[in-house]
């Protein structure tokens, strides 16, 4: 069986519904990753912004996949 790829998707948001990134773009997709990789490069880039609430990373199993 293959090992599960993650994405670390996110940036900054218009608002805090997180709904829509800031200025109409696209949200950052940052993989593949094995699960171990997405958790720390997550913890690296949100210590980043942890100063800007409008700022938020997730970590997701599947992106752009139906």
């Amino acid at each position: 069986m293959a090992e599960q790829k993650f994405y670390v998707i996110g940036g900054e948001y218009a608002d805090t519904s997180f709904e829509q990134i800031a200025g109409g773009g696209e949200p950052e997709v940052h993989a593949p990753f094995s699960e171990r990789e997405a958790k720390e490069f997550w913890r690296n880039v949100t210590g980043k912004t942890v100063d800007n609430a409008l700022v938020r990373y997730d970590i997701r199993k599947h992106w752009g996949q139906t």
